[in-house]
């Protein structure tokens, strides 16, 4: 019998997505950008205390290589030949730090997620370092002194775990975010792996120099970080190193951008004031602002868009970020057992068709922009005998969309011309409800690509135009026409503006609800503060009501 003859595809180009919740492997058509196979894994997340957030980098290694495996195993039942794989990019959660031994490959610490709130205590104490208005770390960096950010992760890694204590002083560490450790692995790992990072990725550390682009002598100092665990910083776009083992031993990794620049290049918006968010874990908005760096007046921060080459230009956006927004979600899944899987949010959601004045505010890490306030915790408002789990669902998506017409506004400010529409991607998109009412609270039409994984495209593409592989052109003729379909505002605007600013009010109970208690008091009881008590018992009948509206819903 004649073997099966392969299926004759153009060049294809693999991309390794490694998010805050799932890592996934996609390969794409260079020539169509055509999705041909997947394969996707679930990541686990560890919370040891309250705030705290963590994961496994051997489990996340782990799922990368195992997708890989897998998404070539669906090709080749496709005839597809896997030969025809000729580069690989990377793009993951930003901000999350990862430290290991050099020398053993291994971690000296789970890696501490983006969304971890543990340093409050060491971005107080270096903010009194910072002398009068000589904010010098937002100028440099354009980020603001917050948790959310990998220098006070890795001083905290420095200050409490021996284990990296003792590496760093016997000249053994490496750091690097989830794409730094990614690539050093698959490239060698102890032998002979590429410690880099990209500029994106770099430009969310908050010790790299958005404007000479290189690690930043002073910032360095300030957060007490030695410069030789640092990786170095690449493009977004050559050739970094070769996959060394598994499925595609030999393969060039071509390509890495941070999770939202490498959506705002898979949404094409390489123009200046093309916008894209993105609903993932968190809900996240860039503005393209072109060469130019644009510092905001309105709580948004000036990040690195991306640099697709050695001698290419860099281009700067400006980025309103929201912690909570498919968190929610996964937090009504996993929490309250209100829903079985994340997708039946769309099915409660839409029988009771309102939230009846239910209010949601999703600050479990505190607000990000435009607030920036890590005292807030999350609230309910607007409870009554009538609400129940129906409500409280439609109330979780309605937050995302307010949190995302709060950045909007921000980013309009900012920008003086105020976005006609919204370009959306994230696996939230593929949830109808959630997208008539984004439309219907900005009070402008929301466009959503048929092909929802533009993340996972834009580190295609990056890889695939690498000086050396040349099998994706950026060039404006080139580029593949998006199919979308358009959610059009449905209510008048009047009522959005009603809506949101009964929301609001629900903000401003959630802001200022934690406050710090002195360690020389003397006092060990939570109770000993009041509105974290308040916040304690509340939170506790906040749960026992879903469960109760869960089972009589």
């Amino acid at each position: 019998m004649a073997a099966a003859r392969k299926a004759v595809v153009g060049p294809l180009v693999g991309a390794v997505d490694q998010g805050t919740s799932s890592t996934r492997f996609l390969v794409f058509n260079s020539e169509t950008a055509e999705l041909l196979s997947y394969h996707q894994v679930e990541i686990k997340q560890v919370f040891p205390r309250e705030g705290w957030v963590e994961q496994d980098p051997k489990e996340i290694l782990l799922s990368v290589r195992e997708c890989i495996q897998k998404a070539c195993e669906k090709l080749v039942q496709l005839n597809i030949d896997i030969s025809n794989i000729k580069a690989v990019g990377v793009t993951n959660q930003r901000e999350t730090t990862v430290v290991w031994d050099k020398l053993t490959g291994e971690p000296l610490y789970n890696a501490v997620v983006w969304l971890d709130l543990r340093t409050q205590s060491t971005v107080e104490k270096l903010r009194k370092l910072i002398p009068g208005s000589n904010n010098f770390i937002k100028l440099k960096t354009g980020l603001p002194l917050s948790t959310y950010f990998s220098a006070v992760k890795l001083r905290w890694l420095l200050d409490n775990v021996k284990t990296v204590q003792k590496a760093v002083q016997g000249h053994r560490a490496l750091f690097g975010t989830i794409d730094s450790w990614l690539i050093w692995s698959l490239t060698g790992g102890l032998n002979g792996g590429v410690h880099c990072t990209d500029v994106t990725n770099a430009s969310r550390t908050m010790l790299f120099n958005i404007h000479s682009l290189t690690w930043d002598e002073e910032l360095c100092e300030f957060f007490g970080i030695p410069k030789d665990i640092l990786p170095h910083v690449r493009s977004s776009s050559e050739i970094y190193g070769l996959m060394r083992s598994g499925t595609l031993e030999g393969v060039p990794i071509s390509g890495c951008l941070g999770d939202q620049s490498a959506a705002l290049v898979g949404q094409m918006c390489f123009q200046d004031g093309q916008a894209k968010t993105t609903y993932g874990t968190g809900c996240f908005l860039l503005c393209n602002t072109g060469p130019k760096c644009v510092f905001s007046e309105h709580g948004l921060l000036t990040t690195v868009a991306y640099k697709l080459g050695r001698e290419k230009p860099v281009h700067y956006a400006l980025e309103g970020s929201v912690a909570i927004a498919g968190a929610a979600v996964r937090w009504l899944r996993d929490n309250l057992g209100i829903i079985k899987t994340s997708e039946e949010i769309e099915k409660l959601a839409s029988e009771a068709g309102s939230s009846y004045d239910c209010c949601f505010v999703p600050a479990f890490s505190g607000l990000y922009a435009p607030y920036w306030d890590p005292t807030a915790r999350g609230v309910i408002c607007g409870l009554t005998q009538f609400t129940n789990k129906c409500h409280l669902a439609f109330a979780v998506l309605e937050a995302v969309c307010f949190q995302t017409r709060e950045i909007l506004d921000a980013m309009n400010h900012d920008c003086g011309i105020p976005l006609r529409h919204l370009q959306v991607d994230g696996g939230m998109t593929q949830n109808k409800i959630l997208m008539q009412l984004q439309a219907d609270i900005l009070c402008i039409p929301v466009v959503r690509p048929f092909m929802p994984e533009t993340t996972a495209l834009g580190a295609a593409m990056a890889a695939g135009a690498a000086e050396g592989i040349g099998v994706w052109s950026l060039e404006p003729e080139h580029l593949p026409a998006v199919s979308a379909e358009r959610f059009e505002p449905q209510i008048k605007a009047h009522e959005s503006d009603i809506r949101y600013s009964t929301w609001k009010k629900a903000v401003s109970k959630a802001r200022g609800w934690i406050t710090t208690q002195s360690p020389e008091s003397g006092d060990s009881s939570v109770f000993s503060s009041l509105p974290l008590g308040v916040y304690i018992v509340s939170s506790m009948v906040m749960l026992i009501g879903a469960r109760y509206l869960s089972s009589i819903a």
